[in-house]
């Protein structure tokens, strides 16, 4: 394994929720991009664009959708933004959103209030399904996160859909955090829109991602970054007709990330070809080795961690020790992890083994020892 995840050779890498190292296979698809347009220029420029066509394949796959409703986005952020900017707004409309989320998940949603008078309804991640059940009355929008970047609550979508489901709510997604190691049917789980960044548990590099957009829905959510490529007929540049594309390339305001694509689409099927199932119980087994751990040595979790909405984020703190502290020690050991809001995170990756956990742990101790 280490052969395909050359990190291993120098860390343990437990930085997953954060910023992903490249599988070998992702790096050398990126390097034959850049020897080739290095060489030949364009002239290769369909093999370019196959890989981008390859990562909404890819996707596809691994989220239960048409290939149709895949657009590439640069990252969560504008994806986000493409559904919030794209839907009209009229004041009085209601969103559904939460406390505990990503600013990513959190500033859009926040601007409706204060520019286009949308009334917002704030929950937290621990209200029960009925309060968001009532929330959602009468609500058009409900966005959150599938699992939250800190504590590590996998949430129930398909429960959460059925709610918007019955109350006609828009459902959004952001999935930065799930997407690559729980397996996902968007369309049995309700969902409208999702968005993700490619660099993470997707194990892609930075700088581009996905935005999945049912087909039912988008007509209603106009692509307000307009280029050359967001209409029907963007390959003949005499047209001047701006019929939108048929698909969810209509969000694609222009050139594509290339080189990105590469590594990304190398990723996708690296990550589709080991299998979801295979993946989600090997990271709940990893951080359930690292949950037992802390709380063997003294440690606090943040949120308890179970299979049912567990996930591969831990963070967790010692009484009376500096966690900034803790995570510069753990590096300094190559044990690489987040300080994140008063804990450290770890976030491991199917690849690592629980020997490496095990030694993970070994390094907590040493580390409270040295502080």
């Amino acid at each position: 394994m280490s052969f395909d995840f050359p990190v291993r050779e120098n860390l343990i890498y437990l930085n997953h929720a954060a910023v992903a190292p490249l599988p070998r296979v992702s790096a050398e698809a990126m390097h034959w991009y850049i020897d080739d347009a290095m060489s030949w220029g364009s002239f290769h420029y369909p093999r370019w664009m196959e890989a981008c066509e390859g990562i909404r394949a890819e996707t596809s796959r691994m989220i239960a959708c048409s290939p149709s409703e895949v657009a590439l986005v640069k990252n969560t952020s504008e994806g986000i933004a493409t559904i919030q900017m794209g839907l009209g707004w009229r004041p009085g409309d209601i969103v559904v959103a939460f406390r505990e989320e990503f600013p990513a998940n959190y500033y859009c949603w926040q601007l409706l209030a204060e520019r286009h008078n949308c009334v917002l309804r704030w929950l937290s991640l621990d209200d029960p399904l009925e309060k968001i059940d009532e929330a959602c009355r009468g609500a058009r929008l409900l966005a959150i996160s599938w699992v939250n970047y800190l504590s590590g609550l996998r949430v129930d979508l398909a429960a959460i859909g059925e709610i918007c489901r019955r109350h006609n709510v828009f459902f959004f997604v952001d999935a930065i955090q799930g997407l690559g190691v729980f397996p996902l049917d968007v369309k049995a789980c309700g969902i409208h829109a999702l968005a993700a960044d490619g660099h993470k548990w997707l194990l892609g590099p930075e700088g581009w991602g996905v935005l999945y957009v049912d087909q039912a829905v988008q007509d209603q959510i106009f692509p307000v970054e307009f280029g050359w490529t967001n209409v029907k007929n963007w390959a003949d540049y005499s047209s001047r007709d701006m019929t939108l594309r048929p698909d969810a390339g209509r969000y694609e305001p222009g050139t594509l990330n290339v080189a990105g694509s590469f590594g990304l689409r190398a990723s996708l099927q690296l990550l589709n070809n080991e299998g979801l199932d295979r993946i989600s119980a090997k990271v709940l087994a990893l951080t359930s080795r690292l949950a037992d751990g802390i709380l063997a040595q003294g440690g606090e979790l943040l949120r308890p961690h179970d299979s049912r909405s567990g996930s591969g984020i831990l963070s967790f703190r010692f009484p009376g020790q500096d966690s900034n502290r803790l995570q510069a020690e753990l590096k300094a050991r190559r044990v690489l992890a987040s300080p994140r809001q008063g804990f450290v995170r770890f976030s491991p990756h199917f690849y690592l083994e629980l020997a490496d956990m095990d030694t993970v742990l070994d390094h907590v101790r040493d580390s409270l020892n040295a502080i």
